[in-house]
């Protein structure tokens, strides 16, 4: 390791690269590991804060929907005194694997801005010396807005997936008795799909720097991107107009910031191309 940390990126074989690669995936497994330990040990935590705490009647989004209520004269038709469901464990080490997978996915949220140093410190050595100058605005932008899409999936996604799917009943012959795994997945696909979809505006600002996007091209297909947001925000949300909507203008305003940074980007590419022309 300490042999290609002082090679030269351009003399580095392909198995040089592969070899820093690793050591730059264990650095970060490492990372998610230990965070991940920590969660483990906070179990109480985890589980009967964050975990259930869509479950119970005083979370803060509930909260909030019943002061909306009465300040818009609907009465308590959106408070929620109790969500109709219980959350069981059918198998024998149903509880043990549940503790284990939800603090590897614990320890991978907090953990996410070292993650992304480590992935960025791989892919730094190919830059040129004026974007590597940008490495920490690029981890505290991309790290502000997985944590920003975690805290909307897990504060709006989840609460209204819940409260729905839990409230809801083909007939009251049938109890909802959810099982712990299935209840958990919905939890963690609301976050983590959330915080990668918040991701956007970087992807396009790479995808426009390579010339694979240009602010035209956006323009051009918004309707077809609207399309495509309408049928994310139904994947990732209950089968409700609501809750589809909700998810939809985030992700829609993350589209019009995304076509603003593209146009940035091609401003200083041409920009930077006329001053090339100019001192040739």
């Amino acid at each position: 390791m300490e042999n290609n940390i002082n090679k030269d990126p351009q003399s580095m074989s392909f198995l040089d690269h592969l070899e820093e690669l690793r050591w730059h995936l264990i650095r970060a497994t490492i990372a998610v590991l230990v965070t991940a330990i920590a969660a483990f040990v906070a179990k109480e935590f985890i589980f009967d804060v964050l975990i259930f705490g869509p479950k119970k009647p005083n979370f803060p989004t509930y909260k909030a929907l019943c002061n909306l209520s009465k300040l818009f004269g609907l009465d308590e038709s959106l408070c929620f005194k109790e969500l109709p469901f219980s959350v069981q464990s059918r198998k024998v080490a149903g509880q043990f694997s549940v503790h284990i997978w939800t603090s590897i996915t614990a320890g991978f949220i907090v953990a996410f801005p070292y993650v992304l140093y480590e992935f960025w410190k791989f892919i730094a050595p190919a830059m040129y010396d004026n974007e590597k100058k940008y490495s920490k605005g690029f981890i505290i932008i991309c790290s502000f807005l997985f944590f920003l899409g975690v805290l909307f999936g897990y504060y709006v996604i989840t609460p209204l997936s819940i409260n729905f799917l839990g409230g809801y009943q083909v007939s009251p012959e049938v109890l909802n008795e959810f099982d712990i795994d299935n209840y958990i997945a919905l939890v963690r696909t609301s976050v983590i799909a959330c915080g990668l979809i918040f991701e956007l505006p970087v992807i396009m600002f790479f995808l426009t720097k390579v010339g694979l996007v240009t602010p035209q091209f956006l323009k051009k297909y918004r309707k077809f991107a609207l399309v495509i947001v309408l049928i994310l925000s139904a994947v990732i949300t209950p089968p409700d107009i609501v809750s589809q909507v909700i998810v939809a203008i985030p992700i829609l305003i993350l589209y019009e910031v995304s076509i603003f940074i593209s146009k940035i980007v091609i401003r200083k590419q041409r920009k930077q191309n006329k001053n090339l022309i100019q001192q040739s």
